[in-house]
């Protein structure tokens, strides 16, 4: 195949076993599922692809290598769910490196500031997923910023984003809500502490990113994910009907 053929409309019934071969093998939490799960994720890889949009921003030239591993990256969350997770959005946006965003805060005098954020990924409501290619290029000791904002996206399906996605048969709002405001709080109160956290202080700003953090370190770092919080870390592998903890053994 050339030039990626999603970019250009055709659609491709598989994804070439030596590109797909590469980019499983540069991501050890990839490489440690075992043969049905992984091909079972290049079809639904496959599937993703065929129903998004990729578009690159500055001097980025698409091609093969970024879209397949981004796409494996964001469909690894739902690998034991179902692509329409995804239904409410289409496309995603990559940036070279990190990229600036325009933001407003309205004061306590209601007076409106103006500022400008640096990101690495960002996920919005019903609309476009952003990365930056080299921080997901940075993949790996926790970080991710692909599952991180995809795990938004999952939040994002029954609403705002705040911590609790929308859940599947066996799992209750109340006791998601009980079980990861538990692990926030304290959490939360071991930055305040300014303990030195294996898992990213950045957690701590909301439920919702406390969410999209953990979901990294589930998939990344799930000794430590377990260590530190096991009830959620439960409940994760219930809704993401995984366990990545027994795939290291």
């Amino acid at each position: 195949m050339g030039l990626f053929a999603w970019l250009r409309g055709d659609r491709p019934q598989s994804i070439p076993d030596d590109l797909w071969r590469r980019t499983v093998a540069a991501l050890p939490f990839l490489a440690a599922l075992d043969a049905a799960e992984r091909q079972r994720l290049k079809e639904l890889t496959e599937a993703f692809l065929n129903e998004k949009e990729f578009t690159a921003v500055g001097d980025l030239e698409l091609n093969d290598e970024i879209c397949v591993a981004i796409a494996a990256q964001g469909c690894l969350p739902i690998l034991n769910l179902d692509l329409a997770a995804y239904r409410d959005w289409v496309g995603i946006v990559v940036y070279p490196d990190e990229f600036v965003v325009a933001r407003e805060i309205q004061d306590e005098n209601g007076i409106v500031h103006e500022y400008d954020d640096a990101l690495a990924g960002e996920a919005w409501p019903g609309g476009p997923l952003l990365v930056s290619w080299r921080d997901v290029q940075l993949a790996g000791d926790g970080y991710n910023v692909v599952i991180h904002e995809f795990a938004h996206k999952l939040d994002m399906l029954n609403g705002e984003a705040d911590g609790i996605p929308a859940l599947h048969s066996g799992l209750t709002a109340a006791d998601w809500a009980a079980t990861l405001l538990a692990a926030y709080d304290d959490f939360c109160a071991r930055v305040d502490a300014d303990e030195e956290t294996r898992i990213d202080p950045y957690a701590s700003d909301s439920p919702a990113e406390f969410f999209a953090v953990l979901s990294e370190c589930f998939f990344d770092l799930p000794e430590i994910f377990t260590a530190e919080y096991p009830a959620l870390y439960a409940l994760f592998c219930r809704y993401y009907r995984q366990d990545p903890l027994s795939r290291q053994r």
